[in-house]
C-alpha cells in the first residue's frame, strides 16, 4: 500500500510578489528549489502560516538567489506580500521504502536565502 510522506519542505519562506494576472502556480527562487530537491512544475503544497489558507499547485523556477516566493494566478488571492509560507511536496511510498527515506526540510532566513538544510525520517522521535 502506498502512503504519501513528506519529501520536501520549504520552512516559513516570506511571499515576495502576489500576480492575479498570472498563468498560475507558485515561482520558486531556484536555489531553494534546489535545496529542497523540488522540481519545476512538481506538484506542492503550500500553508500560509499568516493567514490559515491552504492549496495546491506547482513550482515554477524564479531567478536564483533572488529570494523570489510569488503567488501567482488564483494563489494571488490567498496570499499577500509579507506572508509566512510552508511550500511542501510528498512522496507515495511503500512500507520497504520508508527506512532509506529522508526528506529534506531546508530553513530560511528573513530574505529566503538557505540558512539550513536537514533531513528527517519517519522514524525519527523528537526529544
Amino acid at each position: 500500500m502506498l502512503r504519501p510522506f513528506l519529501r520536501a519542505k520549504i520552512h516559513r519562506a516570506h511571499v515576495t510578489r502576489c500576480d492575479p494576472d498570472y498563468e498560475g502556480s507558485i515561482t520558486i527562487d531556484a536555489d531553494l528549489l534546489a535545496a529542497g530537491d523540488v522540481l519545476p512544475l512538481e506538484k506542492v503544497e503550500v500553508y500560509n502560516v499568516t493567514r490559515g489558507s491552504r492549496f495546491s499547485t506547482y513550482a515554477i523556477a524564479g531567478k536564483p538567489g533572488g529570494g523570489e516566493i510569488a503567488l501567482n494566478g488564483a494563489a494571488a488571492h490567498l496570499g499577500k506580500v509579507g506572508d509566512l509560507v510552508i511550500i511542501a511536496a510528498y512522496a507515495l511510498l511503500d512500507r520497504e521504502d520508508l527506512p532509506p527515506h529522508r526528506a529534506r526540510v531546508v530553513l530560511v532566513d528573513g530574505a529566503n536565502r538557505v540558512l539550513e538544510v536537514r533531513e528527517q525520517t519517519p522514524f525519527d522521535i523528537p526529544e
